[in-house]
């Protein structure tokens, strides 16, 4: 069922994507009268699952869930229809246009995707507002529990202050992309700020500990459930340990520390139960444990007992749309530097470009449209982004061509366009098997 609830919510996001992004193209296309020959959902490799044709229009869903295309008449694309190409031009096919009206068919599909996700954080800003907590509220730090981020120079304990200059005002969804993307991070320790680098390939050496966070809440030591041969049978579900040998434990990493120097002895213990402190003693195993299994808090039981403070803030429809455009603008941004960082070298960034699974598993086994709708906004940046790239067979190869053709106002050849759509092609191909190679890879080694 939770596979299934992934596999929906993974078809439903990509088939919104590619029809809109194609519909981008298909509408300007048919304002400016030129013939669309097929507009398809996925590619229908020989045949297809579904298909009706209406007016000059066949409308379908292929098999191949790669993508999708609008086929329109006298463009030199995927189809690589030269027959097409050999008669003479007609005055509803696309290459008898003016530069001007195909190049605004050829931006169609990326400004639909951007519009998307624009209109996502709008709306999602209205229904949901912004839970957080605010930075300043993390009065004893966070949770450095990744080991890539504690050889960095990071310690429990440490408040971040900014990343690269920017302050960070709270703890939200984008606080760990945000310190991948920065070079050098401001903290507070002891009371003291101090300048942390990150290393080039942070991104690199994340890799190896994919389910680990960068960085965590602290949170208390709550009991879970009791084992069956735990010497400490006093202990009951929902008991929070408060201190441990006579030390505070108000958070669980402390408790660690403090179990793990007292091995195999017997130490008092403070609990809270139903509000009430009580007195006991624990035995501490050889490895350092009290046979219990962890619990975790609520959001609300953690503010309750006044750990956290949690922020909520409701838009209005008109309060809305800067906070959403904002939010838009900033992930746009991000995703830039992402690229920016795949392109080079140096941070090895390129090893960890995922395909198709990778995409899947950003997806949860729970349905959450909340969760859902983010997600689609964030792929609809990174489809415009990516359509945007320079390369021939792209949105912005053609777009590329276009300008050329403009500023200088000498159209290539179509052999020329030819050559380039498969040259673009062919590198396509080898980046879809580079990102499917790494998700398969990942696989078999576990990462």
């Amino acid at each position: 069922m939770d596979l299934f609830i992934k596999l929906s919510q993974f078809l439903l996001s990509l088939s919104l994507l590619i029809i809109l992004h194609e519909l981008g193209h298909f509408i300007p296309a048919k304002l400016f009268k030129t013939r669309v020959e097929k507009f398809y959902l996925f590619f229908d490799v020989k045949y297809s699952l579904l298909k009706k044709k209406i007016g000059e229009t066949e409308y379908g869903i292929g098999w191949l869930p790669l993508g999708g295309y609008v086929k329109i008449s006298g463009m030199i694309d995927e189809s690589m229809d030269k027959e097409q190409m050999a008669l003479p031009p007609q005055p509803w096919e696309f290459r008898s246009k003016p530069a001007y009206q195909r190049l605004i068919i050829m931006l169609g599909g990326v400004t639909v995707n951007f519009i998307l996700a624009f209109i996502i954080y709008i709306g999602m800003a209205f229904a949901y507002g912004e839970t957080y907590v605010a930075n300043s509220d993390f009065q004893d730090g966070m949770l450095i529990n990744n080991p890539v981020m504690q050889e960095a120079g990071f310690k429990t304990g440490d408040k971040i202050i900014a990343a690269d200059g920017e302050k960070i005002a709270r703890f939200d969804n984008d606080i760990t992309m945000k310190l991948i993307m920065s070079r050098k991070v401001l903290i507070e320790r002891d009371g003291k700020e101090q300048e942390i680098a990150l290393p080039v390939d942070l991104v690199d050496r994340l890799s190896q500990y994919e389910k680990t966070n960068l960085i965590d809440i602290r949170m208390p030591f709550v009991i879970g459930a009791v084992e069956d041969d735990s010497p400490n049978t006093t202990l009951q579900p929902k008991d929070l340990i408060t201190s441990l040998n006579g030390q505070p434990t108000k958070y669980f990493d402390q408790a660690e520390i403090i179990l793990a120097n007292n091995k195999g002895k017997t130490i008092p213990a403070t609990i809270l139960r139903d509000q009430k402190e009580q007195n006991i003693t624990l035995k501490i195993s050889k490895e350092g444990t009290v046979g219990v299994q962890r619990g975790g808090l609520t959001i609300d039981n953690l503010e309750k007992l006044g750990y956290y403070k949690i922020s909520k803030q409701e838009y209005s429809f008109m309060e809305s749309i800067p906070v959403g455009l904002t939010k838009g603008k900033d992930q746009l941004i991000g995703y830039g530097k992402q690229l920016k960082m795949i392109f080079n070298p140096q941070t090895k960034a390129y090893k960890q470009v995922g395909g198709f699974k990778a995409i899947f598993d950003i997806f949860p086994e729970t349905w959450s449209w909340e969760t859902f709708w983010r997600i689609t906004a964030l792929l609809s940046i990174m489809l415009g982004v990516m359509n945007l790239l320079p390369i021939p067979a792209l949105d912005g190869g053609h777009v590329m061509f276009l300008l050329y053709e403009i500023i200088s106002g000498k159209k290539p050849s179509d052999k020329f366009l030819e050559n380039a759509q498969v040259v673009g092609f062919v590198l396509l191909i080898t980046l879809l098997l580079f990102a499917n190679g790494n998700d398969i890879y990942k696989a078999i080694v576990g990462r």
